[in-house]
């Protein structure tokens, strides 16, 4: 009978045929000189080059390479989620394919898991080819994350980390659809402590995380994390009426001294301020809005099409759960 695995190492990959047999390599070459059973499970969000072939081509080759096939592109969160339904390690680490964090920092977080420690971040003290607006949206990301959602979220940590699998395990059967799971992570609980390291430069291609794709993850973690938007627009909304009406008495005790308003355009200009601030109010309660309705009908976070490597079938694959009938 074949040894339980240790360790379970998740790589969600989107279009990275020109670093993932590089990445496959220097992650193999870790594990292996733990001399410790381990899997490699590829999750392919939908790529539309050939990343999976040439992952297909190294399974065949080595049979702790394993591969989910997404049905399509689900994002990075629900890959990684993919990933954590078919692991069977004691313990799963996340790495991305472009080796930006080092595959070399994975025997110290298992050193700090062996330890005792049930989850292991990398913090990153030091990036490399980073621009300064990357750095400064990034310091400035986590401090106002942390500052809204009242979690104890480590600064400059992302997605590479180690988690036992108790930790692991929970956060599999967490419901919600709009995944963050580095605040999941520190929402669980758990003993928790980090690893510093410095972040490379990426080892070829061009980044799968542009702007908008940050600010989705952002608009994600803050509304899974937060309701302080809500009381921010509603204290928003009572001070802009509290200053309308206080206009309104100006305007109206300069018209009874005898003072003829000649020109509306301070007027207008509050109008056009307001109506702003209303919008903003309105946008923010819709975001919402819509998060509840994508949790309300219930659809699983991603589809497989395919899989290679895996021995049975996993349930929950498609992460469809049976909701709790509402009275």
């Amino acid at each position: 009978m074949d040894d339980p695995i240790r360790y379970s190492v998740i790589i969600p990959v989107y279009n990275e045929e020109e670093v993932i047999e590089f990445c496959l390599k220097e992650v193999s070459k870790v594990l292996k000189s733990l001399v410790e059973p381990y899997e490699i499970i590829v999750v392919n969000d939908g790529s539309q080059d050939h990343t999976a072939a040439l992952v297909t081509r190294q399974a065949q080759r080595d049979p702790s390479i394993k591969l989910i096939n997404l049905s399509r592109n689900f994002g990075h969160q629900a890959a990684l989620s993919a990933g954590l339904d078919y692991a069977q390690g004691e313990a799963v680490i996340f790495i991305d394919a472009d080796l930006q964090d080092p595959p070399e920092v994975i025997k110290k977080m298992i050193t700090k898991w062996k330890q005792g420690w049930e989850v292991v971040y990398g913090q990153r003290i030091k990036r490399e080819r980073e621009s300064f607006f990357k750095k400064a949206t990034a310091a400035f990301f986590y401090r106002f994350l942390r500052l809204l959602s009242g979690q104890d979220l480590p600064l400059n940590a992302g997605d590479f980390r180690l988690l036992d699998r108790k930790v692991y395990q929970t956060i599999r059967h967490l419901p919600e659809h709009h995944r963050y799971l580095r605040g999941l992570t520190s929402w669980v609980g758990f003993r928790q402590c980090a690893v510093p390291y410095e972040r490379k430069a990426r080892q070829a291609g061009q980044t799968k995380y542009p702007l908008w794709k940050m600010l989705r993850l952002a608009t994600d973690a803050i509304t899974s994390f937060s309701d302080k938007p809500l009381k921010v627009a509603s204290l928003l909304g009572l001070l802009t009426a509290g200053g309308g009406f206080g206009y309104l008495i100006y305007s109206f005790i300069r018209y009874l001294v005898g003072y003829v308003v000649e020109g509306w355009t301070s007027l207008v200009a509050l109008l056009i301020i307001f109506n702003g601030i209303l919008f903003m109010i309105l946008g923010v309660m819709g975001n919402y809005i819509g998060r509840i309705f994508e949790e309300v009908k219930g659809r699983p976070i991603y589809i497989v099409r395919d899989t290679l490597g895996f021995e049975k079938k996993v349930d929950k694959a498609t992460r469809a759960k049976a909701r709790p009938k509402r009275s």
